[in-house]
């Protein structure tokens, strides 16, 4: 039986589409290992949204190639649809397929798996507007929540972003294939379910939208959570807190990227928002979900972000109802607007500006743990760390708790006792 290690790098889209090609090659007789044993088939999906990530996936690929020389390597995704060239010069990689064709792996290795003088390339710089469909369901052996590719793509081009170049126009998966796959997740024992794509809330096919999304996996039996990953300002509305509100199953969780809280930066950034926007939008999702756990991304040091401009962030975000951040320091990218922006700014200003929105995430998050102290909240446990069962709350609090049973894929009430570091140690009950 042939082996395949898979890795991947960057966002849960990615990870999406790795289980999808997993269980395809299970079904043809792959045996699945650990990323960094030995394989016949190394398969490494990668991410290029940083020149960070950029560097990253670089370093994983030579990483595979020094602990297993003899393994056919295919590198696929985003860098490999962005730097096809920069790839191509590192020796040992045999295939390099970018977003068009990745879900198509299977069909594009060599049959015996044998080295290649030169890498094959399948690639293609125009990627596909139209509705799509996926041939296989999700792999998720070590998991106990499963993402759900529910759209591709995004049609906003933040000045900032090279996805939308990475990843293409903004396209939908067919509604009853989504529905499908989803039914044989919790066919699969899946309780949870997690929405992803890069743009999830401008989903549209045919006559259906994200609502309609939303509802029909409500009406799935078995499936307990529907948890909605990160999206876009402009596509929470009202209607959809409300929705959540009402809801026994779409969890009171939302990542809403604001990315600055000063209004010129953001139009300098293309965002489709101003900060009174995600104002509203966040002050109307506490009303409704008063335990909702809020999310966002802040990106400081971007071109022209003067000291009053990170000040208006500082204390506009200080004063929002978040629970945590995540921060970016800007970078450039080649092939993005803002890439030949000035003033640029100052490496240094960027790390201390950097290292005082991260604090001041950490202190929200505390604040926002406090909260629950004392309360119980259903869990649903994952994996075991330590000594202790590790899992998420449904406002996405990572909290743990000492058995000596498995909890795995369990959904149990746990009291909150007390805060440890980034997570919360409870009793079960």
């Amino acid at each position: 039986m042939p082996t395949v290690a898979l890795h991947t790098l960057g966002c849960r889209l990615n990870q999406a589409e790795t289980a999808i090609i997993a269980n395809k090659l299970k079904q043809r007789g792959f045996e699945i290992v650990e990323f960094g044993e030995q394989a016949d088939l190394t398969i490494i999906n990668t991410c290029t949204v940083t020149e960070q990530a950029d560097s990253k996936c670089r370093q994983a690929v030579r990483q595979s190639l020094r602990k297993n020389p003899q393994s056919y390597v295919a590198v696929i995704g985003c860098y490999a649809q962005m730097a096809v060239d920069v790839i191509s010069q590192i020796g040992g990689v045999d295939l390099i397929i970018g977003n068009e064709h990745k879900l198509s792996l299977e069909k594009y290795l060599d049959e015996n798996l044998q080295k290649q003088p030169q890498p094959l390339v399948v690639h293609t710089s125009k990627i596909s507007r139209q509705p799509f469909t996926i041939e296989s369901t999700g792999l998720y052996d070590t998991h106990t929540r499963a993402n759900l590719k529910i759209q591709d793509g995004c049609s906003f081009v933040c000045s900032f972003c090279i996805i939308a170049t990475a990843r293409g126009p903004a396209r939908s998966r067919e509604f009853d294939d989504l529905v499908k796959e989803a039914r044989e997740l919790v066919d699969h024992g899946f309780k949870e379910i997690v929405l992803t794509g890069v743009n999830i809330g401008t989903y549209r096919y045919e006559d259906k939208t994200f609502f309609d999304v939303l509802r029909a996996l409500e009406k799935i039996e078995g499936l307990e959570r529907i948890r909605i990953s990160s999206i876009e300002p402009t596509t929470v509305t009202p209607e959809l807190i409300d929705l959540m509100a009402d809801s026994q199953k779409i969890c009171h969780h939302l990542h809403i990227p604001l990315q600055s809280a000063d209004d010129a930066i953001l139009k300098s950034m293309r965002r489709k928002h101003i900060f009174s926007d995600f104002e509203k939008i966040v002050n109307y999702a506490v009303k409704r979900m008063p335990d909702v756990g809020l999310g966002t991304d802040i990106m400081v040091g971007y071109p022209g972000e003067d000291e009053q401009a990170f000040v208006n962030t500082k204390k506009r975000v200080a004063d929002l109802p978040l629970a945590y951040f995540h921060v970016f320091t800007y970078s450039d990218r080649k092939g993005t607007a803002s890439y030949k922006m000035k003033p640029k700014i100052d490496p240094q200003v960027k790390k201390l500006r950097t290292r005082i929105i991260i604090e001041m995430g950490r202190r929200k998050k505390i604040a926002f743990y406090q909260n629950f102290l004392g309360r119980t909240l259903p869990v649903l446990f994952e994996q075991q760390y330590e000594g202790y069962w590790e899992g998420f709350s449904e406002n996405y609090m990572r909290i743990k708790v000492r058995s000596e049973q498995n909890l795995k894929n369990e959904i149990l009430p746990v009291k909150l006792i007390e805060i440890d570091g980034e997570k919360i140690i409870g009793e079960l009950l």
